[in-house]
Order: structure tokens, then C-alpha cells, then sequence
């Protein structure tokens, strides 16, 4: 059984690199990195076996970041993903892990994105390369990516690739990289073909193989509310003030430094709250936690390594302000609430680009997690006005009022007025710089997050009016007629067409020059478009598979950069050569017109 890692210190990271994993945050390492850093320090090659949410993304990083040449203006890691979401947030994590590196420079490369912007920024140099499959390939056959310096390999979610239809791609990408460098190759299972490519270019590798957090409290409430449209500490307040039997709350954030500001902040709106964080000694820890058992304090802002340990009953409410870098630190974070027996509830708060972790959250926890809407200003004034009422109510009950009633009557003869304008005057002066009613609008609601399979959570492509998009499914009540095939055409196969809603609104047949003579199945062509083109799968209308060739349906008005980033991309390394289907070569539908049957695949059907 290995001993548990306590710090980064303890890994043989860098001052430099130590200063900074200090000042974001990060105080005791996950299991995956306690076991990865050492080794990729060593300069061994890894295979690792780690769902996403376990810190997989530090644990490559940072020894990466520890190998990187400032000086040398030339790509010396590549990473590859299989999504531009995820592209993009594994580039961010770097940039903040180079904090204290200037002059570092990492660089993103994805389908969708102009090739003119990514042209330059090439030009400019870059030390880090992040990309998608498709587009690193592009890039090094334009000779506008040169792999020449480079020292790391980073393959990252490899099954993801491998599902959608990439792994060949990839293999291309590996064959052109110098010989001597240092892979990591990380996948959350490992099919045939992953342990294939594993066992021909990686050095033996170590294995690492890591389990996610999957058990929480079931008698804990989750609830997230998306960022949007309101700070996020005018959204807390709302939040706490109508929250239902709050008593006590933690709350959780990424820095020793935010600690501090929130608290700080919500002392000046009236709450009683403290840090607690990494700088206090243990007697002053002891102190605040005391508090907060006592009643002194109500909220404790604390970062995951300060708030170990912390078993104060009283804690209803823990809220996620910051969103926890893995899901472990989720469970435990959420564990310092339903203590005793009792209920408990928390909080995440969850921005746009962070829906990748809610939705890995609930895959670990097992459990999911219901949006909560923001409480609008009618819900804290009624919440306010009503523990108002409660206050006077039990003051009204309590003995020795003469003497204040007797104030009361004599204001209303000098100033000739009733005792309800009294009472109304006083109401006011009681509110003690804390308003019952609420001032100022309403922020709009939140667009709702996509929840398709893969967490992606940008909005559906679009190519026309926003205002007259239409609903992004039909599903026709009546059963879909089969499509008429041209005689001299081949009849797709049926398991080459898998069930998949018909798109909403006009759509383009092309034709591309992959088939099943190439290897190439639905889900490679599905997978390609959407990680190029940025066309989300639902809105990829139906696909003729044949042996040389193969159809596909589009949103009608395609801007010309998505087009233009399909005609150059591969599939399984053969170039797809994007146009519009205006013969009907090798088989496929009739062409749209007058004499169209009009038929629309079903979920569930074949067609």
C-alpha cells in the first residue's frame, strides 16, 4: 500500500512551478498526480487509466511544464484531444500553471477555428501545441507545423478519439514525430485497439491506473446554478437569503487570497463569515471552527485542504463557489454538510466552459444534479419582509412596552399623524443598511446547457436567422417512407445506418470520397464533421455509406470557413474532398425537387 502524498513539495517540482500551484490553489496532490509526476519527472513513458475529473490534466502538465525551454520559441509538447472543448481547457490549465514563466506560450489548434488566426500564431511560435486530430494533421502536411523539438507526447482521452473514429489519425500524427520523445497516454478504459497503439509507440510504459470518486451522501440535495447574467457574490446573497432551514454554510473556493476577499465581502452585506484557509495557524483554525460550532460565525470560506477534517453538525449548506478542479474534492467538500444523520445541501455554481466537470461530477457521484433557479427580487423581499414580521411579532410578546408606547403616542401628537406612520418610519430606520425590498432588475435567464453525450456545451451550429431558428428536432407521428435509390447506385447497408433524428429546418447532400473501402463507418464521418466543422452530431442529417464514396446531409447555408475546414479534412488519413452531391455516382438518394418522396427517419427506425 503506497503512502499517501501529502504535498507537491514532495514530488520534485520545480520552486517556480511549487510558487504557483501555491498561489491557484492547489495544496495536496490527487492520486493520479502523486503517481504520474515522479514518473514523467524520471522520463518514462506512461499508459494511465483515470476517468476525466480525477486531475489526470495536472498530472501531465506540470512535469511537461518543467521540461519546456523558454529560450527555444518552438513546439516541444504536443497534446492531443479529442474535442476543442476540451483542447481549450486543457490549454487554460496550462497558462495558469506558467504563471510565473514569462514568456510561455501555449497554443490551441482546432477545426472551426480560422485557419488564418491559427496560421499566425504558429508564425508567432508557440512552446505548447494543444489541438484536435484532424486539425494537427492539416497543420503538418501544410508544413505550417514543425515537430521537430519536440519532447512530449500527450495523448489524452484516448478511447474518446478512438469513439470517434480519430485513433487512425492519430497514429498518422505519431508516425511523424521525432523518434526520441516521451509519451503519456491517458484513456478512461482501454479497448484493443488503444493497448495496440500503447504497445507500438510508447517505450515501456509504466501503468497507472486510477479509480474516481463514485459514492457521496444520498440524503445531500445538489443543485447547480449556471453563471450568467449576475455576479456571482450578488447571486450567493440572493441565494442564502431564500435558501429553506439554512443555519450554517462552507464555502469553497479555488485561492487562499479568495478566501479572505469573499469574507471580507460578506461581512459588509451584514453575514457573519470568516477564512479559513492555508496561512492560519492552528490555533486560529481551532478558533474559527469553534465559531461556527457556537453560533458565532454562520459561513466559513474555505479552500479543500483548510476545510479537511471539519465536522460541524450545524453545516446545512456547503456551496461550491469556485467549481473543484477533480471530483474527489467534490465528495469531500459536499461530505462537511449532512452530518449526524441529518439532511444537508450544496451548491455549484457552474460556468459556460465548466459543464464538462458537472457533467463528470455526476457521472462519478452517480447521481444527478437539477439546475436551481436564481431567486428573483420578489423571492428575497418576501423572504426578508416575512423574518421581519417574525422579529416583531416576537418582540410585540415580549413584557415592558409601556415606555415605547407612550413614545409612540406622543410623536403622533406632535406631528398630528397615526400610529401606522409611526410603525412605517420605525420599520424603516430597523432595517439596519440591509433593504426588505430589493433594488434593481432581474437578470435574464440562463440559456439552458446542452446536454449531449460528450458535455459539450456550446450552442448548436447556426446558419441563418437566430430569431427564425427552428425547433431542433421534427419527429413525425407517421412512419417514414424508404428513399428511392438510383438504379445503378448501391443500396447502403442497414447497419450503416444507425437511428438518428432528422435535423430541423433546409439541408445540403454532399458527397465525400471515403467509403467502406477505406474502413470508414457512420460514426467516423459523424465525429469528423462536428470536430471540424463545429456541426454538433443531431444537426448531421442522414448519411449514405457506399464503397467508394459516401453521402452526407448539412444545415443549408454553411459558412465558407467550415466548408473549406472539411474539404481539407481526413478521415482514417484518406482526404474527404467536400462538395455538393449534384450526380448520384455510386448510389445514394434521389436528388431533391419536385419529384422528392418525402420521408424523415424516426428515433429508433433504420432509416
Amino acid at each position: 500500500m503506497t503512502t499517501p502524498v501529502e504535498s507537491f513539495a514532495d514530488l520534485g517540482l520545480s520552486e517556480s512551478l511549487l510558487k504557483t500551484l501555491s498561489e491557484i490553489g492547489y495544496e495536496t496532490p490527487s492520486p493520479i498526480q502523486a503517481q504520474c509526476i515522479p514518473i514523467l519527472l524520471d522520463g518514462h513513458d506512461i499508459l494511465g487509466m483515470a476517468q476525466t475529473g480525477t486531475g489526470k490534466t495536472a498530472a501531465f502538465a506540470l512535469p511537461l511544464m518543467e521540461t519546456i525551454d523558454i529560450k527555444v520559441n518552438k513546439p516541444q509538447a504536443l497534446i492531443l484531444t479529442p474535442t476543442r472543448e476540451l483542447a481549450i481547457q486543457v490549454a487554460e490549465a496550462l497558462q495558469s500553471y506558467a504563471k510565473n514563466l514569462p514568456g510561455f506560450h501555449v497554443l490551441p489548434i482546432y477545426g472551426g477555428q480560422s485557419y488564418t488566426i491559427q496560421l499566425k500564431q504558429l508564425a508567432r511560435g508557440a512552446h505548447v501545441i494543444v489541438g484536435t486530430p484532424g486539425r494537427v494533421m492539416d497543420h503538418l502536411e501544410r508544413k505550417t507545423l514543425n515537430l521537430d523539438s519536440l519532447k512530449t507526447l500527450v495523448l489524452d482521452e484516448a478511447d474518446e478519439m478512438l469513439r470517434m473514429g480519430f485513433i487512425d489519425d492519430v497514429e498518422w500524427i505519431l508516425e511523424r514525430t521525432p523518434e526520441q520523445h516521451q509519451t503519456a497516454l491517458f484513456s478512461a478504459t482501454m479497448p484493443e485497439q488503444i493497448r495496440r497503439v500503447a504497445q507500438k509507440y510508447l517505450v515501456e510504459p509504466r501503468e497507472i491506473k486510477i479509480k474516481a470518486a463514485t459514492a457521496t451522501v444520498a440524503a445531500i440535495r445538489q443543485v447547480y446554478w449556471q453563471v450568467s447574467g449576475m455576479h456571482k457574490l450578488d447571486a450567493l446573497t440572493r441565494i442564502l437569503e431564500v435558501e429553506e432551514d439554512f443555519d450554517a454554510a462552507i464555502i469553497f473556493v479555488r485561492t487562499k487570497t479568495a478566501t479572505v476577499e469573499l469574507a471580507d465581502k460578506l461581512s459588509a452585506r451584514g453575514y457573519a463569515a470568516a477564512a479559513l484557509n492555508g496561512d492560519l495557524n492552528q490555533q486560529m483554525r481551532e478558533r474559527v471552527i469553534d465559531q461556527l460550532k457556537s453560533g458565532a460565525l454562520d459561513i466559513v470560506i474555505a479552500t479543500d485542504v483548510a476545510a479537511r477534517g471539519i465536522d460541524v453538525p450545524r453545516v446545512s449548506h456547503v456551496v461550491n463557489y469556485d467549481i473543484p478542479y477533480d471530483t474527489e474534492a467534490y465528495v469531500h467538500r459536499i461530505g462537511r454538510t449532512g452530518r449526524a444523520g441529518r439532511n444537508g445541501n450544496a451548491i455549484l455554481f457552474v460556468a459556460p466552459r465548466e459543464i464538462r466537470m458537472l457533467r463528470t461530477i455526476e457521472r462519478a457521484t452517480r447521481q444527478p444534479i437539477a439546475p436551481l433557479t436564481l431567486p428573483s427580487r420578489a423571492d428575497v423581499t418576501n423572504k426578508r419582509v416575512a423574518s421581519f414580521k417574525e422579529k416583531i411579532a416576537e418582540v410585540m410578546n415580549a413584557e415592558g412596552l409601556d415606555f415605547f408606547s407612550n413614545i409612540v403616542a406622543q410623536i403622533c401628537e406632535e406631528h398630528n399623524v397615526g400610529a401606522e406612520e409611526v410603525a412605517a418610519a420605525l420599520a424603516m430606520m430597523a432595517q439596519e443598511g440591509k433593504p426588505l425590498q430589493v433594488a434593481g432588475e432581474d437578470p435574464p435567464p440562463p440559456r439552458a446547457f446542452d446536454r449531449n453525450e460528450r458535455g459539450n456545451d456550446r450552442r448548436p451550429a447556426s446558419f441563418g436567422d437566430r430569431a427564425e431558428r427552428k425547433p431542433r428536432f421534427e419527429r413525425d407521428g407517421e412512419r417514414s417512407e424508404r428513399p428511392r435509390f438510383d438504379d445503378r447506385g448501391e443500396r447502403p447497408r442497414r447497419e450503416d445506418r444507425p437511428p438518428r433524428p432528422a435535423p430541423a429546418g433546409d439541408m445540403v447532400r454532399y458527397r465525400i470520397d471515403v467509403g467502406r473501402e477505406h474502413g470508414v463507418e457512420v460514426r467516423d464521418i459523424v465525429g469528423a464533421i462536428a470536430n471540424e466543422a463545429g456541426i454538433e452530431s443531431r444537426f448531421i442529417g442522414r448519411i449514405g455509406l457506399y464503397e467508394e464514396s459516401s453521402t452526407v446531409e448539412l444545415p443549408a447555408g454553411m459558412p465558407h470557413e467550415a466548408a473549406n475546414a472539411l474539404k481539407r479534412t481526413r478521415i482514417r488519413g484518406v482526404p474527404i474532398n467536400l462538395r455538393i452531391d449534384e450526380g448520384r455516382p455510386g448510389g445514394g438518394f434521389a436528388p431533391r425537387g419536385d419529384g422528392e418522396r418525402k420521408f424523415r427517419r424516426k428515433p429508433g427506425s433504420d432509416l
